[in-house]
């Protein structure tokens, strides 16, 4: 399955949900599970970081589907070939 593949499974499942809530809300969502995943790494809870990794996805594509952005190409638009900032493959940027 490719990410855009994903993107529309979400968007079937949820769509009539999603469309509901403001952007900011599906944000706010989205923030909520990276708290979560991040309780879960602390926790080092293999488990668990896996279950809040594909939640924050979830919710990603999510915040791009109401948007009416699909983030395979944008991902693949700035990432596909090198580092956006060094345009280097491996990145040699002297931070991050």
């Amino acid at each position: 399955m490719h990410i855009r593949d994903f993107q529309n499974l979400i968007k079937e499942m949820y769509w009539h949900k999603d469309t509901q809530r403001s952007v900011e809300v599906n944000f706010i969502y989205l923030i909520e599970e990276i708290g979560e995943l991040g309780n879960a790494i602390v926790k080092r809870d293999r488990k668990l970081i896996e279950e809040e990794l594909a939640d924050v996805f979830a919710w990603l594509v999510t915040v791009a589907n109401v948007l009416s952005i699909d983030i395979e190409e944008v991902a693949l638009r700035r990432y596909g070939e090198s580092c956006p900032k060094c345009r280097a493959n491996p990145c040699r940027c002297l931070t991050k």
